[in-house]
């Protein structure tokens, strides 16, 4: 077989794009975070990472508007070299004491924070302890460090006897790194940080936090899962991005003076890479801002979140529980999803359809998520639209009734 003998062989996009419900790479053509023009029409956003709707705000646009008038349009360079402007440095120092952490590392994408934290700090004969439901970017990450001879050892999604039962079966005096996120992307669900940092401490073990879900959405400021826990001091090192909550593009980590500057130093998805855009990192503080200024954005998206969870699980979906932005909607079939995300989307609602292998056999599903800008109204579309869909489908509670 060639090498890209797979690529014409793989056809299902041509298949499903026939059916007419093939639900990718929809271009928008217009956004105002709630609502969004999709060919030629307006269409309820309930599939964006933008939790706290500040991709429009006028601050941040006039932000990035600054910042490209000043320093143009890229940095040209990496942060190593030539590549850092004064908005770096003062955005670290912002995103610190936000987070109550002695330092912060800019990177060019939130994925690459992900990835390129976890090599530097690696060895051969290391353990790296993985959730099973992890970021790619965590497992691109542990790919690197297998690459050099650590060991990577995935555990149950969320079981913290699982975790322990491998914890103990490793030399009490190897070095190890607990890697999880802290919201789970796909399901929304969080991690049982209480019990996972009790673990780290009884096996001498270190934590890495992925809180790209949960920054700006958890705890009482939105400092994320780590705070949510009152876990902050207990957590080594907390990666985000730039994506979600703030509004642009780009990623962090936070942690200990020495860590943040041996990475400084380390990590080749820092040093071989452009630095974030002027544009990007002026966006990012203005959103930050925002939030710091606006602690209950975060508590507006959770109650936006829970409207719809509630709304759906009462109408009698198979709706993963939790308390994040993201309400997963099960429905069990690639075919069956696809179909109904173009029901949906005919009816003027957005969401993602989530198929195998991006989700286990049988938990395919429609991944729905809210912002703190989405107002009742856009939520009341929602769940009529849901409704008329599960009306239509058979897939209604029959005791359900809908006013």
């Amino acid at each position: 077989m060639g090498l890209f003998d797979k690529c014409y062989d793989y056809n299902l996009t041509e298949i499903v794009k026939e059916k007419g419900i093939y639900p990718y790479f929809r271009p928008i053509e217009e956004s105002e975070g709630p609502v969004v023009l999709m060919e030629g029409r307006h269409v309820v956003m309930a599939g964006s990472n933008n939790y706290l709707g500040l991709t429009a705000h006028p601050r941040v646009k006039e932000a990035a508007i600054k910042a490209i008038e000043k320093y143009g349009t890229s940095c040209s360079g990496s942060r190593f070299l030539t590549g850092t402007i004064d908005l770096h440095n003062k955005l670290e120092e912002k995103i610190a004491r936000f987070m109550g952490k002695e330092a912060v590392l800019l990177f060019s994408t939130g994925f690459q924070a992900g990835q390129g934290v976890i090599l530097p700090l690696i060895s051969k004969g290391d353990y790296i302890f993985s959730d099973k439901d992890n970021h790619a970017s965590i497992v691109a990450g542990n790919l690197l460090g297998a690459s050099i001879g650590a060991n990577v050892i995935r555990y149950k999604h969320n079981d913290m006897e699982d975790l322990e039962r491998r914890l103990s079966q490793v030399p009490a005096d190897a070095n190890k790194l607990i890697v999880t996120d802290g919201v789970f992307s796909a399901h929304g669900t969080i991690v049982k940080l209480d019990e996972l940092k009790k673990l780290a401490k009884k096996y001498d073990a270190n934590v890495f936090l992925d809180d790209a879900h949960g920054f700006g959405v958890l705890g009482e400021k939105g400092q994320g899962t780590a705070h949510f826990f009152n876990a902050q001091d207990d957590i080594d090192l907390i990666v985000c991005t730039f994506s979600k909550t703030l509004a642009s593009l780009g990623g962090f980590v936070a942690g200990p003076e020495r860590v943040i500057n041996y990475l400084k130093h380390k990590s080749p998805a820092l040093i071989f890479s452009a630095s974030p855009t002027p544009a990007s990192v002026a966006a990012a503080s203005a959103a930050l801002d925002i939030l710091i200024e606006q602690p209950e954005l975060a508590a507006r998206v959770r109650r936006n979140a829970d409207r719809v969870r509630v709304g759906l699980r009462d109408m009698g979906f198979n709706v993963v529980d939790g308390e994040s932005a993201i309400v997963p909607v099960i429905i069990g079939d690639d075919e069956k999803t696809f179909a109904i995300w173009k029901m949906l989307y005919d009816e003027g609602v957005f969401v993602n359809a989530f198929i195998s292998p991006a989700t286990p056999p049988g938990m395919q599903m429609l991944r729905t998520s809210y912002m703190a800008t989405h107002e009742d109204h856009h939520l009341d579309t929602i769940l009529d639209k849901f409704h008329k869909v599960g009306k239509t489908l058979g897939l209604l509670n029959p005791e359900y009734s809908h006013t």
